[in-house]
């Protein structure tokens, strides 16, 4: 499935072809600082199917407490995350999945990882109250 994806504002764009099935949620501790939030939703795409089509992301590199080095792509004018460059131990980007303009044609997420580092009310969300919109 070909998906585009974008930071912010607009700055950065890029085009990737994806499995649509293989989107994944990340609950490690890195993951949360990194978003802001209580996990990180990603899908990969291999180098030969992922092209940057517009800007220059900033790299922020980070070794994690395995040894490991991610390359996390993000906007330097929005600061928006856009993607995890390839890396020793994993050869494909990881994109993140809220700035694909298709991120609502992907299929729910395949699996989720570093598990033991949900936040424990993130299993009890369905039972939140909603409001469709902001008040």
């Amino acid at each position: 499935m070909k998906v585009d994806g974008h930071c912010h504002c607009g700055k950065i764009i890029y085009e990737a072809n994806v499995d649509p099935t293989s989107v994944q949620i990340c609950h490690c501790q890195d993951c949360q600082t990194l978003t802001g939030s209580a996990f990180r939703v990603a899908i990969p795409a291999t180098p030969e199917n992922f092209r940057l089509l517009q800007g220059d992301p900033r790299v922020y590199l980070k070794v994690a407490d395995s040894g490991s080095r991610r390359g996390h792509a993000f906007c330097g004018d929005c600061g928006a995350p856009v993607f995890r460059l390839p890396t020793d131990n994993n050869p494909n980007y990881a994109l993140r999945v809220g700035g694909l303009d298709q991120r609502d044609e992907l299929e729910p997420p395949a699996r989720q990882i570093w598990t033991k580092r949900r936040l424990s009310w993130v299993t009890a969300i369905g039972n939140i109250p909603e409001v469709s919109s902001q008040i």
